[in-house]
């Protein structure tokens, strides 16, 4: 990478990596919750990601790319730790451990998406700015709405 746009589409690529993973990793952290709002809450996320994949073919067109992705390592190193969690963790902790696991991949996320919308911003390409300000929104809200659920109900069991 030598350039702001090198790196944008390399980050586009990573995180586009990253979704595709999350939704076959998805599916798994929802068989090992417990209760009906987290399972609801891990299946919802699931469809949102879903989501965010068609809008990040939506960012590559619009830049004049055709979608593609690349290795992510931190991602890997996620789902890695939360599979360890699900083969681990057990009774009232495996739901708290895998909420903080769910965060880590958010913040993560967030971390990405701010970057990227920032540096579209700055290469003028508005239309992935707007794409990418509203992936944004959604991954900040997913997880105000796993805190919400620790403190309300998994961390007080």
């Amino acid at each position: 990478m030598k350039t702001l746009s090198d790196a944008f589409e390399h980050t586009l690529k990573d995180i586009y990596y990253a979704e595709k993973a999350l939704i076959k990793a998805l599916p798994k952290v929802h068989d090992a919750v417990t209760g009906k709002k987290l399972k609801d809450t891990i299946a919802e996320h699931l469809e949102e990601t879903k989501g965010q994949v068609k809008t990040l073919e939506q960012v590559f067109k619009s830049i004049g790319k055709t979608a593609s992705g690349e290795k992510c390592d931190a991602i890997e190193g996620l789902i890695k730790e939360t599979d360890g969690i699900i083969e681990e963790a057990s009774g009232v902790a495996r739901n708290a451990a895998l909420i903080a696991a769910a965060q880590a991949v958010e913040h993560y996320e967030i971390a990405r998406y701010g970057t990227l919308r920032e540096w579209a911003k700055v290469l003028g390409h508005d239309e992935a700015h707007d794409l990418l300000s509203g992936i944004l929104d959604q991954e900040k809200a997913a997880n105000s709405k796993l805190t919400n659920l620790a403190v309300s109900t998994v961390n007080q069991e």
